[in-house]
């Protein structure tokens, strides 16, 4: 006996599977998009990732290109910038044009505070493969990061993004009505616990103590409702048993896997990411081990996530 379509229909949607990502087509909505007059954009994803061209990131911005890239970084939500032979302080600069920067006390510094320092070689690997948003630990998350390659290995390396208003987007009914105005706990333990000295990081708790964010945050700029949990950072969700947290923060987790919401950029020399931290998770890819690669990053402060 043939079974009608409605039927199948109904049949195709009646369970959610256990990672919460049916195949098919994903709804990729990118926002508001107008014409960029002040630098060409090329995108590299379809809702994430578009490669600017026609801004030298160190001179000053003037006031009408700050607002264009910002409208850029709102819609794309990670920018690159290719050939930008700039110094550290110059960096920094750039930054300030979206605000104050902050400091990261778990990972080494630059020339700077504000500049913290991924020197990644074969006696110090790297554990940034792991999808994550920066410092989700803080009351306060960073609104974004400007990333520089100094040192870029001869083969692999690259960094991923994945855009989590697409994730949630495409989440099932019954997952978004689940986990709207539901709070999650972040702890910058897990994050560093493999990597940093214990009783580094226990004085560290009294600073840094656990805080709670949305599990659906809206992004204050652009309105968008996001997931905002991530792997490295997020350990459980308030007021569930915890096995049905676990469940369901792995369910989360693994919408920042799903290609489509993805973007992957392929550092060369003098290239720069400048990405929207309210908006994505980002992995390192260590696929150059024992190769040196060695990156400097400065992070703008953020504001309470709602």
């Amino acid at each position: 006996m043939s079974v009608d379509l409605p039927i199948r229909a109904a049949l195709r949607t009646a369970r959610v599977p256990a990672d919460g990502i049916l195949e098919g087509p994903r709804v990729l909505h990118r926002g508001e998009s107008q014409p960029y007059e002040l630098f060409s954009l090329t995108p590299l994803g379809a809702v994430i990732g578009a490669e600017i061209d026609g801004v030298d990131l160190g001179a000053p911005l003037t006031g009408e290109l700050r607002a264009e890239l910002n409208r850029a970084l709102l819609e794309w939500k990670v920018l690159f910038f290719r050939d930008q032979d700039i110094t550290s302080e110059q960096q920094r600069a750039f930054a300030r044009n979206w605000g104050p920067l902050e400091t990261n006390p778990f990972i080494p510094t630059g020339d700077s505070e504000q500049v913290t320092r991924f020197a990644r070689s074969a006696s110090m690997p790297g554990f940034e493969n792991i999808w994550h948003t920066d410092v989700t630990f803080r009351p306060a998350p960073a609104l974004g990061s400007v990333l520089r390659l100094i040192e870029v290995p001869p083969l692999g390396g690259d960094t991923m993004w994945a855009d989590m208003a697409a994730a949630y987007d495409n989440l099932p009914d019954e997952v978004r009505a689940r986990i709207d105005g539901l709070t999650a706990v972040h702890d910058f333990i897990p994050g560093f616990e493999r990597f940093s000295d214990a009783d580094f990081l226990a004085a560290k708790q009294d600073e840094f103590p656990p805080v709670e964010h949305p599990v659906v945050r809206t992004h204050p700029e652009s309105g968008r409702r996001m997931l905002f949990v991530n792997q490295a950072f997020t350990t459980h969700i308030v007021g569930l048993e915890r096995e049905e947290s676990d469940r369901l923060l792995r369910l989360l987790f693994q919408q920042a896997h799903v290609p489509e919401f993805q973007v992957r950029f392929k550092w060369r020399p003098n290239s720069v990411a400048f990405w929207d931290n309210r908006a994505t998770q980002h992995y390192a890819v260590n696929d150059y081990f024992p190769h040196a690669r060695v990156a400097e990053r400065v992070a703008i402060a953020g504001d309470r996530p709602f």
